[in-house]
């Protein structure tokens, strides 16, 4: 049962036991919040004409009011005498804690500071080709720097320990092997980690670049301290190390610009005229949303012995809208040439006739079987054609 001097003796010095202690921790905890809601309001009306600082505060307040509590509990263990149960213990807790507490307000701060840079410049302009360098830098440096902010913060918890400076003291006198072994393990995480650094610095990639990968079309979208995210137009996902990128060769599409050209192209009949055909694009691109009004081209690049080849070039703004302008346009030419050309399409000939003059090496049998009314035969290779038009002179 407690005695009135035991009240009088926690009263001139409340940190001596257990029970004033807490009950100042107590006090100190309450203090702390107090003063983290009072400066958070008071920041918060400061930074509110300025949308980037209103971004770092609120990534630091959980932070901010950790670290304050736990200063807080920190100056009520530090300040107790060294002759309570456990309190050496509790110093060493209260030592880890608060590097802790520092190391996840500095991380957050990192990340405050990216994502603010990242609002700073949205991806939903018209041309967001500096934008997309921004968010890329920001993004990978911000996680790089967060990375090496944890590993510092880490060490330094394991140095709050004797006994774990003991065993470190004892590794690095016995770490010839060891450091060996540990280099070669940590030799990936290493090379991703300087490989999103020259990704940053140099960009071979940016967010939302358009990139072909080992056959893969797809849309750069995140780019963490490891790997990218490669979201393919089929909506997979194509997990890439970031190493690979400083490695190997690949596809840029948006590396300088996001316009693009495209190939379409057609095998029709050599009777068929090619004016109508470069009316007909221009009819169709003129009424194309996806056309840039940049390229608009219309060559015969190939002749082969069924067929001439038709290569149509097209341009567009972006990617996306060049794939549905291909379409568009092999779609409207085909329209086109099945209507008011069918007989031009794609035919495979075969010549039946025999000549006088025609000297033929054959047996006297299969002569005899060939004798028949000389004619040439045109048979449409495609089954409209067939069906829709009829068959022109050979």
């Amino acid at each position: 049962m407690l005695s009135f001097d035991h009240f009088l003796d926690l009263a001139e010095r409340p940190l001596g036991t257990w029970p004033g202690a807490l009950a100042v921790a107590a006090v100190v905890i309450l203090v702390a919040i107090g003063v983290h809601r009072i400066g958070a309001r008071i920041l918060t009306r400061v930074a509110r004409p300025y949308p980037l600082m209103s971004v770092v505060l609120r990534y630091i307040d959980t932070p901010a009011l950790v670290l304050l509590i736990i200063a807080g509990i920190g100056f009520v263990i530090f300040e107790s005498p060294d002759t309570m149960p456990f309190i050496a213990v509790l110093r060493d807790l209260e030592t880890v804690a608060l590097i802790a507490a520092l190391t996840y307000l500095a991380i957050r701060s990192a990340g405050a500071v990216g994502e603010a840079i990242v609002q700073a410049h949205p991806l939903d302009a018209e041309d967001n080709l500096n934008a997309r360098r921004i968010h890329t830098q920001a993004r990978v440096l911000a996680r790089s720097v967060m990375f090496v902010i944890f590993i510092v913060g880490f060490g330094a918890a394991l140095m709050a320990f004797p006994s774990v400076q003991q065993i470190g003291a004892s590794l690095l006198a016995s770490a010839g092997v060891a450091g060996l072994v540990a280099g070669i393990a940590a030799r990936p995480v290493l090379g991703n980690l300087i490989a999103g650094l020259q990704i940053a610095l140099s960009q071979p990639i940016r967010l939302d670049d358009v990139v072909v990968i080992q056959g893969e079309w797809g849309r750069v979208e995140e780019i963490t301290g490891t790997y990218v995210s490669i979201r393919i137009w089929d909506q997979r996902r194509l997990i890439v190390p970031l190493q690979w990128f400083i490695e190997n060769p690949f596809t840029n599409w948006t590396r300088n610009s996001s316009q693009i050209i495209g190939t379409v192209f057609l095998y029709v009949d050599y009777r068929m005229p090619i004016a109508p055909l470069r009316e007909e694009l221009e009819r169709i691109l003129a009424h194309a949303p996806e056309w840039d009004g940049r390229v608009q081209v219309l060559q015969v690049t190939d002749a082969t012995e069924r067929a001439m080849q038709l290569r149509v070039l097209v341009s567009s703004f972006d990617s996306a809208l060049n794939w549905d302008l291909r379409c568009r346009v092999r779609e409207g030419l085909l329209n086109f040439v099945q209507a008011a050309y069918p007989q031009f399409l794609p035919r495979a000939r075969a010549d039946l006739s025999t000549d006088a003059h025609h000297v033929d090496f054959a047996p006297p049998l299969e002569r005899t079987q060939a004798s028949a009314p000389a004619s040439t035969v045109d048979t449409p290779a495609d089954p409209v054609a067939s069906r829709g038009g009829r068959a022109g002179p050979a």
